[in-house]
């Protein structure tokens, strides 16, 4: 049973009024350069009949996730820096709670997914059209979604029931579990174990996942006699791989490493790294790395049609 019936999420408070306009203006630029970006991606991939091929449907839903992902948490945010209040209703806090871990999850999956499909186009380069059909495709990209949906009901259920009787204030920019932690009236260790494990095996499990992959995709690379073709195979898979560095190394210094030895400050500028950096950085590194990908967005954008 819970007392409180909203909370105050402090963002990044304690700044005048200039400040956070310009704030306000960052946010939303980057916000809608996220947008654009994914959502040329999306129509790349929809209406390039050439990128309809396995690994450029899994970009498309990958772009089509990131809209989602970074639309779970900016808007709130916006909102948040131009109000004087800052609140969020208990069951508003938990609802953002639930859309960003489950968001997040799946694109966990989604990198996983993605990183599998690279291996067996470089290490089984003959058998790819045969194990990695369309069925194949459609069949992981619905697990992905379904899977990331599914984890986090419990741990969110659980947190949601301990008595938050005041004070109310979350420091933070989102609703986490390790400020709503704290706000509980009575300590909740094993809670707080589920969901440590929870995140453990959520962010590892994919993360030794591409691991591996990459370690076959490396020993692959290194015995091709070309060097043309070993330079044409990191360019495919060195963007993914620039993507899971920065989304995996923010959640594990948030999620895995002790929160306490995180300051708030600290926090807030990392979870705005992989909440909104890694959706709006996503489509320049796959647009700007891949060839096919930048003539599907200039025909996309008429940029070929003088060419025609």
């Amino acid at each position: 049973m819970h007392f409180v019936n909203e909370f105050i999420l402090l963002g990044f408070h304690g700044q005048g009024k200039i400040q956070s306009f310009f704030f306000f203006s960052l946010i939303l630029l980057l916000y809608l350069l996220t947008l654009l970006g994914n959502g040329a991606i999306i129509c790349a991939v929809k209406w390039d009949s050439r990128l309809h091929t396995p690994m450029y449907i899994l970009l498309g839903n990958f772009a089509f996730l990131e809209v989602w992902y970074i639309s779970s948490t900016v808007p709130n945010m916006l909102v948040n820096i131009l109000s004087e209040s800052k609140t969020i209703s208990f069951s508003g806090c938990f609802l953002q709670f639930y859309f960003f871990f489950s968001l997040g999850t799946t694109e966990c999956f989604f990198l996983s997914v993605m990183a599998y499909d690279r291996y067996l186009a470089i290490c089984r380069p003959l058998h790819y059209p045969s194990i990695m059909t369309r069925k194949l495709c459609v069949s992981l990209i619905c697990g992905c979604w379904v899977s990331g949906f599914l984890c986090y009901p419990v741990p969110i259920v659980l947190i949601s029931q301990l008595p938050f009787c005041g004070p109310n204030i979350i420091d933070h920019i989102v609703c986490d579990p390790g400020p709503l932690f704290a706000l509980s009236c009575v300590p909740a260790a094993s809670t707080e174990l589920i969901c440590y494990t929870f995140n453990s095996v959520i962010i590892f499990g994919p993360f030794l996942s591409i691991l591996g992959s990459y370690t076959l995709v490396l020993r692959a690379v290194l015995r091709v006699p070309s060097g043309a073709g070993r330079m044409k195979a990191f360019s495919t898979c060195g963007s993914h791989i620039m993507v899971v560095s920065l989304f995996h190394g923010t959640l594990m210094v948030m999620y895995v490493s002790p929160s306490s030895e995180n300051p708030a400050g600290m926090q807030k500028i990392v979870t705005l790294v992989y909440s909104a950096g890694t959706p709006l950085l996503n489509p320049f590194i796959y647009s700007l790395r891949n060839k096919d990908v930048k003539d599907a967005l200039k025909k996309v954008l008429g940029l070929t049609t003088a060419q025609n």
